[in-house]
């Protein structure tokens, strides 16, 4: 039994790593390749249906998805949208969920006003791990990105509470709006609170606690699935918590993680978010034959015309409020600032198609329980699996290869607030390391006197901020040259790559000790880590 198991799970990791590989040769974003593969495998005649349990997203996926994501959020973009942010991630989900209350439970005969707002809190949230993988690869403005990112963090809360409160509506027939919203509050802030709590202690511990970046690694690993835990066992927002968590050890995490943890559990974390994210995504198209077979009151025709006019409200609804969000502060400041441009109209476009189902909407239709208290069936609960399913593929596999084309057509530029992320990066490596040159003369003089490898880095110092000073020069005004910096990697990598080709003469002599060369080889790659950045799709 448990070499059957061995095998399967090798099986379908392969076969997700050969899926990625296509994906990526024929230039599709991973996500929407997977859920096609996925649920053109599920049709093949003999193919055994697989069941999702719910829980193993909301617990197995979620916690680590979350985590990292939030690990990596840029701080100051989130603080600069934040109003753009929390107003889609909250008001946007309740508008949609009321919306798709009222709709469906006109649409679909016999849904009651409780099951629309539970098919409105199921499809409300995008998924955040579609929309980065897909808008990852494309020439997008930072500002939609930074909005769309910060967003996807916070409504998987929303959307899962307003999800609990209908859900409870459905199974108690009773439903008081004062009590939602109090709870709401109580669900939110006691998550958050929870979330800021068990990061600090983290980061205490690995902070006093002599450790190693395997430990380290280890356990960043595990902390997203304690604050998810601890959250949801005292009634608050596991997903809230787990984002709070994120953050707060990201933004601290020079004070208690290494160098060599930082790198490591870096790497570590890619890949396992990646299998994650990959195995999910295929689930999402081998589930398709259980849907479709739990569908016994309604014909199949009837599920598509239900789910398409529902895909099209959800997406209409989203432009509105996106369009109105832009726009209606514009309005306000034009009041007092006549001379404000008109913002771009391709902005919330953007914003608007951007936003793909996913996970967490299948995760929480499949939640559904098959009876109620009273030991009857749970109505329409088919219906609603089916309707979430189909607009998944809608939207994410509708809207993620449009998107793409949409943004050649409109060839959005990306005007910048500010400056540029080069100048930036020169402005800052200069202060660094001039910090560091006069730290070594005021410190250190005598031995860079006595001591050659001092001395030497010192002067390694002084050409490195005199490179930085003829780059700042360049990028400042017109000069009689310019830094191609694609071009400048392309050579330095180069000329690594030549290290790496008689580094492997080397080693074939035989002459020296393969611990030699094996530090050597990690250090080639940390060189060539520093122009291209981690690399993990």
């Amino acid at each position: 039994m448990i070499h059957d198991y061995l095998l399967t799970t090798i099986s379908v990791l392969f076969s997700v790593m050969m899926l990625v590989l296509l994906g990526q040769k024929l230039k599709i974003a991973y996500p929407i390749f997977l859920v096609i593969a996925g649920l053109l495998i599920s049709l093949a005649p003999g193919m055994p249906h697989i069941r999702i349990h719910s829980d193993l997203i909301f617990l197995l996926f979620l916690p680590p998805i979350l985590f990292e994501a939030a690990w990596f959020t840029s701080w100051k973009d989130f603080h600069n949208w934040r109003k753009q942010i929390f107003s889609m991630a909250f008001g946007l989900v309740f508008i949609t969920s009321l919306v798709v209350a009222y709709v469906s439970s006109s649409l679909i005969p016999g849904l009651t006003l409780a099951m629309g707002f539970l098919l409105g809190g199921i499809n409300s949230p995008p998924d955040a791990v579609a929309a980065t993988s897909i808008l990852k690869h494309l020439k997008i403005p930072k500002k939609i990105t930074s909005v769309l990112e910060g967003e996807s963090l916070i409504n998987d809360a929303s959307s899962l509470i307003v999800f609990k409160f209908a859900l409870a509506a459905v199974m108690t027939g009773q439903f008081v709006m004062r009590e939602a919203v109090s709870d709401f509050f109580i669900m939110a802030v006691g998550g958050t609170a929870i979330g800021l709590l068990i990061g600090a202690f983290a980061g205490f511990v690995l902070r006093k606690m002599p450790s190693n970046s395997n430990i380290d690694t280890v356990f960043t690993l595990l902390v997203p699935y304690i604050v998810y835990i601890v959250a949801e066992h005292y009634g608050f927002s596991g997903v809230l918590a787990v984002v709070s968590a994120g953050l707060f050890m990201s933004y601290h995490a020079d004070c208690y993680l290494s160098h060599t943890s930082r790198l490591q559990a870096t790497s570590v974390w890619a890949v396992v978010i990646f299998l994650m994210n990959a195995a999910v995504f295929i689930l999402i198209g081998l589930e398709l034959p259980v849907v479709i077979a739990n569908m016994q009151h309604h014909t199949i025709k009837q599920g598509i015309y239900y789910a398409v006019i529902l895909s099209l409200v959800i997406i209409l609804v989203r432009m509105a409020y996106s369009f109105m969000v832009t726009y209606i502060p514009w309005y306000r400041s034009k009041l007092k600032n006549k001379d404000l441009p008109i913002p771009d109209w391709k902005e919330p476009l953007i914003i608007s198609l951007a936003a793909m189902r996913g996970v967490v909407s299948l995760a929480a239709a499949l939640s559904i329980p098959a009876l109620l208290p009273n030991g009857e069936v749970f109505p329409h609960r088919n219906i609603i699996l089916f309707v979430t399913f189909v607009t998944i593929l809608i939207t994410l596999v509708g809207q993620g290869l449009l998107l793409p084309w949409l943004l050649r057509l409109l060839k959005v530029e990306d005007q910048g607030t500010g400056i540029s992320e080069d100048k930036q990066e020169i402005m800052v490596l200069k202060r660094i390391k001039q910090a560091s040159l006069d730290k070594l003369k005021n410190d250190f003089s005598q031995e860079i006197e006595d001591n050659g490898l001092v001395l030497h880095y010192k002067h390694r110092l002084e050409n490195e901020i005199a490179m930085l000073e003829d780059k700042n020069i360049c990028t400042a005004g017109p000069s009689n040259f310019t830094i191609d910096k694609a071009e400048s990697r392309e050579i330095i990598r180069a000329l690594i790559q030549e290290e790496r080709n008689e580094l492997r003469l080397i080693r074939k002599e035989k002459t020296f000790d393969d611990t030699v060369l094996r530090n050597i080889e990690n250090q080639l790659d940390y060189d060539e880590v520093k122009i291209t950045g981690f690399q993990h799709t």
